[in-house]
């Protein structure tokens, strides 16, 4: 007992040193850090696009920053394409990279509406924004969307959907392969990221992932809404300051909730799942998985002292 006892006092008495090594570290470090006087300014001409994917929890995500606008000083503006295309025409990405760009009466801005990936750098834009993304289990998205078309949500309980009154099972429509629950209806998470429409190209698939690695800032995941709009809020602070909390405490995490969904049954997930589709869609549902969760730890990392990491300069010569 007397030997547990000093051990347990000296990793304390060590914990504690270690904690006051750091903030020394953090006071000398603050004055060998950069920060731009132009800082503001930057941060000021901050464009956000939110390239949203249908049913994966995108209304709420988009709640959070429109109650927090006013509050933060900056714009969120809803991309309304006509009759739903989800691809642009060539002339209107063109339009729509140079108005993104170029429109400074609105920045620092988020831009959001159902649209695929646009490379701004192809369009010759001297400033491209930044890319922010959520996707969802693919099989999850598809039956949410199936009984959303006949349910509809807690967000608009009143308007009537284009299926509403059929009383069709997702389970039975799989049973009779109906066109609502083919496998290839799911292939839209990949098209949002690469813009390529054909079901089931794995060109797509690699394209889509090569997007999502080098054009995105932070692609996160529906199941884990929070802690992509903590880590949100602690890479883009000028827009999403506060979004945690709020989010925590409002019911934004609740909006549009689809009505009456009822789970598949594992013979019907069986099904799904034997398709190339799902398994590509899958596939990068995964892929995004894993690098929201590398990324987080990196964000979010926090090392044996229980404080987040920090950086600092030395050996600048000649001394400033």
């Amino acid at each position: 007992m007397i030997i547990l006892y000093f051990q347990t006092e000296i990793a304390r008495l060590e914990q504690n040193y270690r904690k006051l090594e750091y903030k020394l570290t953090q006071s000398q470090s603050n004055s060998r850090q950069f920060f731009p006087k132009t800082l503001e300014k930057d941060s000021d001409d901050l464009v956000v696009i939110y390239n949203r994917v249908p049913k994966t929890g995108s209304t709420s995500f988009v709640g959070v920053a429109y109650d927090l606008c006013k509050k933060n000083h900056f714009k969120v503006l809803h991309i309304n394409i006509t009759a739903n295309m989800h691809v642009m025409s060539l002339s209107n990405q063109y339009k729509f990279a140079q108005n993104v760009t170029m429109w400074q009466e609105v920045k620092p801005a988020l831009y959001h509406g159902h649209m695929a990936f646009l490379n701004f750098e192809r369009l010759g834009t001297s400033t491209k924004p930044v890319f922010i993304n959520l996707i969802r289990k693919p099989l999850d998205r598809l039956v949410s969307y199936y009984y959303f078309l006949r349910n509809g949500d807690n967000f608009r309980p009143h308007l009537v959907r284009k299926k509403h009154g059929d009383k069709m099972t997702f389970d039975e429509c799989v049973e009779k392969n109906q066109a609502d629950c083919d496998p290839n209806t799911m292939w839209l998470q990949v098209p949002f990221f690469c813009g390529a429409m054909k079901p089931g190209s794995q060109w797509a698939l690699e394209q889509a992932k090569h997007n999502l690695v080098n054009h995105y800032l932070l692609v996160g995941v529906t199941e884990e809404m929070l802690d992509f709009i903590s880590v949100l809020e602690a890479v883009l602070p000028r827009i999403f300051k506060g979004a945690t909390e709020h989010y925590l405490n409002s019911n934004k995490s609740h909006l549009r909730q689809t009505s009456s969904k009822i789970d598949p049954t594992q013979r019907t997930i069986d099904k799904i799942q034997k398709s190339i589709v799902w398994k590509m869609e899958n596939e990068l549902y995964e892929f995004a998985l894993e690098h929201f969760k590398f990324f987080q730890r990196k964000v979010l990392m926090k090392e044996n002292l229980g404080v987040p990491q920090t950086y600092f300069y030395e050996k600048i010569r000649p001394k400033l």
